[in-house]
């Protein structure tokens, strides 16, 4: 299984981690497809090709093409999405808010999955990319179509942890190569 494998890479100082992850993927409550979803767009976001490869193979044995498809969109549109927002957000100008963002977004529209499903992987990408607006966007989203707090911080606690798997393992492989 790679989700052992990637477990077993993490360092002895980050314990805490290699417990985090086994718990968060492996004790989730979330249905599969949310599940899967949120770990592919996550690890993508995470930009850890060590992540990226461990985590992949199986999120696309749990999602139909259509979902995985999905995720890896999600991953993308908020890629650009959390840069442009959080900085329209970021600039002390509030005028920037009123420019029209004249960027293509359609997937977020169309994500060929339940649109809950598409923003849960959103709201995941942008708490890895720090952009405040487009959480509080997804969250809301979430929130009117009825998912509860614990699910939107369930895909939080899953961004966060394979965030941290990713960022430790890079140095690692950093500090390895001196």
């Amino acid at each position: 299984m790679a989700l052992d494998e990637l477990k077993s890479a993490i360092p002895d100082f980050a314990k805490d981690l290699k417990l985090n992850l086994g718990s968060v993927i492996g004790n989730s409550e979330l249905p599969q497809q949310q599940l899967w979803g949120t770990v592919l767009a996550c690890a993508i976001a995470s930009r850890s090709p060590k992540v990226l490869r461990e985590l992949e193979p199986e999120a696309k044995a749990n999602l139909s093409e259509e979902a995985y498809t999905a995720a890896k969109a999600a991953a993308a549109v908020m890629a650009m999405n959390n840069v442009f927002y959080r900085t329209r957000h970021l600039l002390s100008d509030p005028e920037y808010g009123n420019l029209r963002a004249g960027l293509r977004m359609n997937v977020i529209g169309k994500p060929g999955v339940e649109k809950v499903d598409f923003e849960l992987w959103s709201l995941a990408v942008s708490a890895i990319n720090g952009c405040g607006q487009c959480l509080d966007s997804h969250e809301q989203v979430l929130r009117k179509a009825g998912v509860d707090r614990e699910t939107v911080q369930e895909a939080v606690k899953i961004a966060s942890v394979i965030q941290a798997v990713g960022v430790t393992l890079e140095a690692e492989a950093v500090l390895a190569e001196q």
